[in-house]
């Protein structure tokens, strides 16, 4: 445990930041399981919003910015085989 002051301050601003990161991870996460799960229309809807969730995850440096662009174009890749084997 700290002892000095701001220690003890920074503890309790990471904890915070933490809780707050442990979120926009949670919500990234939960849009690509929900944009995989989509089918037809909803599914370029929902990869909007997987876009959005990935992009603010990067953003805030929950990821990194070349680990969004990967997530984001397997995502893509992944809706396109869908929505293609969906046609046949």
């Amino acid at each position: 445990m700290p002892i000095i002051k701001s220690a003890k301050k920074a503890l309790r601003s990471s904890k915070r930041k933490r809780i707050q990161n442990d979120l926009r991870r949670d919500a990234m996460r939960e849009a690509i399981r929900n944009t995989k799960k989509a089918t037809g229309n909803e599914a370029k809807a929902a990869l909007s919003l997987a876009y959005q969730a990935i992009d603010k995850a990067a953003k805030r440096g929950i990821i990194k910015k070349n680990a969004a662009a990967r997530k984001k174009s397997r995502l893509a890749v992944t809706i396109r085989q869908l929505t293609e084997s969906a046609k046949k």
